[in-house]
């Protein structure tokens, strides 16, 4: 069930990095059976595995509102929802053990701390807005993010990814709609949903990650085309996205420095709290330790669930043997 893949017979020789170049070059796709550089190998490792962790860890913020929904219809749509993030989880775990790491090592380094996974995802969910918030601005982000990751040159990711961000541009609507409604209800809806707007926009701009210049990944992964775009030019996309749709909610964005630039094209922006960003990371933002006792919780739990499977898979296979 977590077995990863076998990589024995992808051997490297003379030609094989010069094969890879080009393979890059000409936009082709890696395959797992491709020989590929080991620091290559390593990064899609960590960054599909810290996707997989924060589409896991993702469930938890809205997981908890599929109860106190205001209505039958908001608890269906959002349970469709926080199946969908456990289903983008599984299917990028499964891209990641293409990669030759099992299930089980990418699991025990998130319960354990050594794993990261978005820092968005430590922050509280104490209004239904919320709800809106997270879709319009999180998946809102998480789409300007991840849609380049569809012609990644790894090929497992890039097609994981398709079938992904068809789903997150539904999730970003629903949130959309949510805040939608509420500006148009009470002037108590309206205050929630602009409080839930000021508390998730700065986070989600920082979703992108560090500015170019703190990045140190960013630069190999863009020469290896993993990634397209930098974290800044992706940051200056999503904003631009969201000052009209803003516009017709009737949402204020809170950044008093935001405005058009003629001379750019572009809106400027006011500055990130990277001391906030930094804090979060490293483990003390106001829900990291919820989470993850919530996730090592819900493991330990399901211990017995892993062990009928992996009885069952054994005596499948016996049968196998004895009726070959």
């Amino acid at each position: 069930m977590t077995t990863p893949a076998d990589l024995s017979l992808v051997e490297g020789d003379a030609d094989a990095q010069e094969h890879f170049d080009d393979l890059v070059a000409h936009e082709q796709r890696i395959e797992p059976r491709d020989w590929m550089p080991e620091a290559y190998r390593k990064t899609l490792i960590r960054q599909i595995s810290q996707h997989a962790h924060s589409e896991i860890i993702g469930m938890q913020p809205e997981g908890n509102w599929i109860t106190r929904a205001p209505s039958l219809k908001r608890k269906a749509i959002l349970m469709a929802k926080v199946q969908d993030e456990a289903g983008h989880g599984l299917y990028l775990y499964s891209a990641a053990q293409t990669l030759g790491i099992t299930r089980d090592e990418m699991m025990d380094q998130l319960i354990s701390g050594k794993a990261k996974y978005s820092s968005i995802f430590n922050y509280p969910t104490p209004t239904w807005a919320d709800m809106g918030a997270i879709g319009w601005l999180v998946d809102g982000a998480a789409i300007v993010n991840q849609v380049p990751l569809c012609r990644a040159s790894y090929g497992p990711y890039g097609r994981a990814m398709v079938r992904i961000c068809k789903e997150e541009s539904f999730h970003q609507r629903q949130g959309f709609e949510i805040l939608l409604q509420l500006m148009q209800g009470t002037d108590e809806q309206r205050e929630m949903a602009q409080d839930a707007v000021n508390r998730w926009y700065w986070p989600s701009l920082a979703m992108f990650g560090p500015p170019d210049d703190e990045s140190p990944n960013s630069a190999q992964s863009m020469k290896w085309k993993i990634k397209r775009f930098s974290n800044d030019a992706l940051r200056q996309r999503f904003v631009g996205m969201l000052v009209p749709q803003a516009e017709i909610l009737g949402i204020t964005l809170p950044d008093p420095d935001l405005r058009y630039d003629e001379q750019t094209g572009q809106y400027a922006m006011g500055e990130i709290d990277w001391d906030e960003f930094y804090e979060v990371l490293r483990g003390n933002g106001p829900c990291n330790a919820e989470r993850l006792e919530r996730r090592r919780t819900a493991h330990e739990d399901g211990a017995w669930v892993r062990e009928a499977a992996a009885e069952y898979a054994r005596k499948q296979s016996l049968r196998t043997e004895e009726i070959a």
